[in-house]
């Protein structure tokens, strides 16, 4: 017996990275899942995977219509979908403040606002919102997907204050650099890619980068039943960099 079995949970952006490592941790756990994304490759076929532009409400609407025409309902939605950016404020023109904003924030919204209809019927109903830690900690050269990832943070406190009396629970997981495809992506155009990811390795406390695996199951918890009492909050996956102040290494 698995601790999400009988609950059916959608996830955007789970065709690779973080996102599908949480849909296969669910899975694997007893969930029935649905992958939203633009493409997925090699999907087990237990899940349903629906090609869905999160930036285009219709989009957004019908597919979620089809998990629920697929499973019969809504359990549980983890808000995945993001892009990055990378720059200070005069590099971002207006046109980039707004395709970020549209996917990394105005995404989660429409995925929440379609699927609220079908998380008030659920006996176990979770909102988990992917955010940053660029959200809270001032990162160079992030300056478009920071603001994001911050707004993030605060639809996340503002959907769960909402929604509680409906017996909605809403968090977000807030990771540190990932080994993710993005910034696998970063590392390779980077003059000195070897440089570039020990310096990322090297200014989070635990000395890597966080692996997707880990996010996942942060994910998993905040999401699950067993954290009935958890909304809210924003729970970092970061290995320690945003608490945390060592002292260099004499």
């Amino acid at each position: 017996m698995g601790d999400f079995d009988g609950l059916v949970a959608l996830v955007t952006g789970g065709g690779s990275g973080i996102g599908r490592s949480t849909a296969e941790l669910l899975s694997g756990r007893g969930a029935r899942v649905a992958v939203l994304d633009l493409a997925a490759n090699g999907l087990p076929e237990e899940m349903l995977f629906v090609r869905t532009d999160v930036t285009d409400d219709r989009s957004v609407r019908d597919a979620v219509a089809a998990v629920v025409a697929h499973f019969g309902g809504i359990d549980v939605v983890v808000n995945n979908a993001g892009i990055g950016a990378q720059g200070d404020v005069t590099a971002a023109t207006d046109d980039e403040w707004l395709t970020v904003f549209d996917v990394n924030v105005v995404g989660m919204a429409r995925v929440a606002r379609a699927c609220l209809p079908h998380l008030r019927d659920s006996r176990s109903a979770a909102i988990v919102n992917t955010g940053s830690i660029a959200g809270t900690a001032g990162l160079p050269q992030r300056a478009v997907y920071s603001a994001s990832k911050g707004a993030v943070h605060a639809l996340t406190r503002a959907l769960a204050a909402d929604h509680i009396r409906e017996g909605i629970r809403v968090n977000a997981v807030a990771p540190g650099t990932a080994d993710t495809p993005w910034v696998r992506r970063l590392l390779d155009s980077a003059p000195d890619p070897a440089g570039e990811l020990a310096a990322l390795e090297a200014r989070q406390p635990h000395g890597r980068l966080v692996k997707a695996e880990e996010i996942a199951a942060a994910i998993a918890y905040l999401a699950g039943p067993a954290s009935g009492s958890t909304t809210g909050t924003v729970l970092a996956v970061d290995g320690g960099m945003d608490a945390l102040r060592l002292r260099p290494r004499g």
